[in-house]
């Protein structure tokens, strides 16, 4: 993809002839748009790339290695009105900079008075609001233009409740990782894991967000021997763009999945709760009602939970839902997990059950209708709601 990049440009350079329309969508169609040139190399200064550049104000940040929070945050401008043709420049020359609207991680200042988002200096100690984690260049463009990235995408009011609701939301599930990876701060407390004997059981270095950032950085092109200046950063300004474009499509889907999915779920499964003694004395069941576009449940339930003065015993054990949105639907019984315990759960679903399937399930669970018990105890089936209702209920008293 680079290699053709690069030869769309320099063919051009030399006398191809590409009409600009043509070299415009050759560049666009690889997402590479709007940089402006800087090398300082005035063989280019008029080249196709740098007609390329955009109306808008220019955003700047650092050129050479790039992280996973200025790809982002470059993103998150761009998804504003006022910097959706912005261009880009990657440079660490300050009179440059001193030339940009915006520049982020890099600078050495943080002023949003001046649309100067950089978190390396000494001095800096900015977390977003009720939290402890120092921001990055992407938790500073989020806690300044967060909301209103929220309100441009969805159409709500930019001081509604449903927008600080997600405002909070995306930054807890999202941003703060950001945050904490460019600053080296861990999930947990490794020291006291080490301390206490915990390891690891499987390594996860490559499996994150910033890891595949992190892999854009690095080429393996035999063609590289011999190319200018110019020609070396373009290529990484590429890549650098293609990282953008990997976090930022990663942040509007987690934005879409909240505002259409996590936060009309909230009332359904307030009802749900605020119900589920009607199948359980001490409500250790909840029905999640069918919905054609389906209820994701388990956020809120914690947070119900945390908000109840229920006692204990009253913890919700397993959860009730239709498997698919068609009607009629088999429906599901899943095991809750332990609040941040990943696979652990509250209760798992009986050890005799697991990993049988069908009219063996029937006969060892009792119950007829069952489809599947998963092998891990976390999540079974059944083919009819009161089938399900009754494996929760029997499951409870083993």
């Amino acid at each position: 993809m680079l290699r053709f990049f690069r030869k769309t440009i320099f063919l051009e350079l030399l006398g191809h002839p590409f009409t600009t329309k043509e070299l415009f969508l050759r560049c666009n169609c690889m997402g590479y748009f709007g940089y402006r040139d800087n090398t300082g190399d005035d063989k280019t200064a008029d080249s196709p790339a740098k007609r390329l550049k955009m109306a808008g104000p220019l955003i700047g940040t650092h050129n050479g290695h790039f992280h996973a929070d200025e790809a982002l945050a470059v993103y998150l401008l761009r998804l504003l009105p006022t910097y959706r043709n912005a261009s880009l420049v990657r440079t660490r020359d300050p009179e440059k900079l001193r030339g940009c609207h915006t520049v982020v991680d890099v600078g050495g200042t943080y002023d949003d008075a001046s649309k100067r988002y950089d978190h390396h200096q000494r001095e800096f100690t900015t977390t977003f609001p009720g939290r402890n984690t120092k921001l990055s260049s992407a938790g500073l463009v989020y806690m300044h233009f967060g909301k209103a990235i929220i309100a441009q995408h969805t159409g709500l009011a930019v001081d509604s409740e449903d927008v600080r609701i997600l405002y909070e939301k995306l930054y807890d599930d999202m941003i703060e990782a950001f945050d904490a990876n460019d600053n080296g701060i861990s999930t947990y407390d490794e020291a006291a894991l080490r301390k206490a004997g915990v390891e690891k059981k499987f390594n996860d270095r490559g499996f994150s967000l910033a890891s595949v950032v992190k892999r854009l950085n690095y080429h393996w092109d035999d063609d590289s021997d011999g190319e200018s200046k110019a020609e070396l950063q373009a290529e990484e300004d590429a890549r650098f763009q293609e990282a953008s474009t990997f976090t930022g499509e990663q942040f509007v889907s987690e934005l879409q999945d909240k505002w259409k999915g996590w936060l009309p779920a909230r009332a359904v499964v307030q009802e749900a709760y605020n119900s589920r003694k009607r199948y359980d004395a001490h409500g250790r069941i909840m029905v999640v009602p069918w919905r054609k576009e389906g209820v994701p449940w388990a956020d809120h339930l914690y947070a119900l939970e945390a908000a109840s003065s229920e006692p204990a015993a009253s913890q919700v054990m397993y959860v009730l839902f239709a498997e698919s949105n068609e009607p009629g639907s088999k429906w599901r019984i899943r095991a809750v997990s332990v609040e941040g315990g990943g696979f652990e759960n509250r209760k798992d679903l009986p050890d005799a059950w697991k990993g049988v399937r069908d009219e063996q399930l029937d006969q060892v669970a009792g119950i007829p209708g069952c489809v599947f018990m998963h092998a891990s105890g976390f999540i079974g089936g059944n083919k009819t709601f009161e089938g399900a209702l009754k494996m929760a209920q029997k499951a409870l008293e083993l």
